[in-house]
């Protein structure tokens, strides 16, 4: 079955950098676009970045843009999100979910806790 379990959240300090991992199995990961989304306390779910299966296209939201990317190892059936100049409004559980925004997502991980705090 498809899973998706991601890693590598934790407190961090303003202007500090993470690594999130997203570990993909039961499909073919190469085949398809992945996306990172984040719920911050409080608030609403925020599509984050996506990138495309075929050429490798990343798209990023307004929020992030300059400061996460999105690389994927296909190899490794692994997905990643570098964080940098992280803003204690990072702040939240980011989740790696297997679609887009135009396709929906038809599957996410269990998520993992980002807090930026000094």
């Amino acid at each position: 079955q498809v899973q998706l379990v991601e890693s590598g959240g934790g407190l961090v300090q303003p202007g500090g950098s993470l690594r999130l991992s997203c570990a993909a199995s039961g499909f073919t990961f190469s085949s398809y676009l992945m996306s990172w989304i984040r719920q911050a306390p409080g608030k609403g779910l925020e599509w984050v970045s996506g990138i495309n299966s075929g050429d490798g296209s990343t798209y990023y939201a307004d929020s992030v843009k300059g400061r996460f990317t999105i690389p994927r190892d296909n190899a490794k059936n692994t997905l990643y999100l570098p964080m940098n100049s992280l803003e204690p409004e990072d702040t939240a559980v980011y989740y790696c979910a297997r679609g887009s925004p135009g396709e929906g997502f038809g599957y996410w991980g269990q998520g993992t806790q980002v807090t930026v705090s000094s």
